[in-house]
């Protein structure tokens, strides 16, 4: 069983590998359990961060409000 290294199987992922990588990480795919069960895992997280990609992540008002008092009683001991 041939194995392949991170940046090959990103390639691949990506789209970006050449026509022998392609067709050697498919034909291992037909074999190799564990290759096909690590590239679902990264084909979900690629779609999972594309979906992120874009999204304005913000803070909890819980969060911000925690902040602003740690800051307010720092700065009352000084």
């Amino acid at each position: 069983m041939q194995k392949f290294t991170q940046e090959q199987i990103m390639l691949y992922l990506y789209g970006e590998a050449s026509p022998i990588l392609k067709l050697a990480i498919d034909k291992a795919l037909k074999e190799d359990v564990d290759l096909k069960k690590e590239i679902t895992m990264l084909k979900r997280s690629k779609k999972q961060l594309e979906e992120l990609k874009g999204k304005t992540l913000s803070p909890s008002q819980k969060s911000i409000d925690a902040i602003l008092k740690y800051a307010k009683d720092t700065a009352k001991k000084k």
